[in-house]
């Protein structure tokens, strides 16, 4: 022990460098030092603003313009974002008058469409600013050669999740990919996810969806995220199913140590 600091010797603390989990911390007597304290604030602080930051959907709209991709702007039945928190089921519905304006667009360009991507704030609206947009490009260069038709991106304000099955419902959309903020955690608070839906409709629950979280730099990457959820899609389609029937086994190029490329799918799954 360091007899110039009360802080005890932390022969974990190389650990530090692999992971941002909170491992490690070290102790002064029973407590936690004051740099892991001061950490630990900073990182809540953090998370706190990423759940209250208003959404800047007129900032996406424009990038998403200039992407050359149309939008349409909604709102979900959760009038605020005090409202939004307190009552989960009014951010999974839209506001009325959002429904009839899908609804009047649907009209106007009757025959449905493949693909709705919807995009809402969540609990995270900075991982939406960060990631949303460069997501969709890195989905569109790996999709081109599908053919999908697709509605103008919709945009969400106070969404949840399952606010993106009323819309594919009202567009007649056969998919809805929903690319929303999660919930931030102390060392994540800009944590994209990505949620897959086949036949979208009011009343699904989660088991019908299949998820792609911790969309960041420091997570998983839009490459590999775009992967995965073409990856879905097709199987999907294939299929006419998705959710805990369709599970992720969408294989990867890797390269060994030997530089042979090798392929992998989903660790979980065991090998065949």
């Amino acid at each position: 022990m360091d007899r110039s600091t009360p802080a005890a010797d932390n022969p974990w603390l190389a650990l530090r460098t692999l992971t941002p989990a909170r491992i490690a911390l070290g102790r002064t007597g029973t407590s936690l030092p004051t740099q892991a304290q001061l950490d630990f604030q900073f990182a809540h602080a953090q998370a706190r603003d990423a759940v209250h930051l208003p959404f800047d959907h007129a900032g996406l709209r424009q990038q998403l313009s200039d992407a050359g991709h149309d939008s349409l702007l909604l709102h979900s039945a959760a009038s605020d974002r005090h409202e939004y928190l307190q009552r989960p089921d009014r951010g999974r519905r839209l506001a009325e008058a959002s429904a009839e304006h899908l609804r009047s667009h649907a009209s106007a360009n009757p025959g449905g469409v493949d693909l709705a991507i919807v995009i809402a704030d969540g609990l995270s609206a900075l991982a939406v600013h960060r990631h949303s947009l460069a997501l969709i490009k890195r989905f569109d260069e790996q999709a081109q050669a599908d053919g999908w038709s697709r509605a103008p991106v919709v945009l969400v304000e106070q969404g949840r999740v399952a606010v993106a099955d009323e819309i594919g419902e009202l567009l007649g959309a056969r998919m809805t990919v929903m690319l929303i903020g999660e919930r931030p955690g102390l060392s994540s608070p800009d944590s994209l996810g990505v949620y897959f839906t086949y036949a979208p409709r009011v009343g699904l629950n989660d088991a019908a969806r299949n998820c792609i979280s911790n969309v960041r730099l420091e997570g998983l990457s839009y490459g590999m995220a775009a992967h995965r959820l073409l990856y879905l899609m097709r199987e999907a389609c294939r299929r006419q199913l998705s959710g805990v029937k369709l599970k992720d086994e969408a294989e990867i190029q890797r390269i060994d140590g030997d530089d042979s490329t090798a392929k992998v799918g989903n660790f979980l799954l065991g090998e065949e």
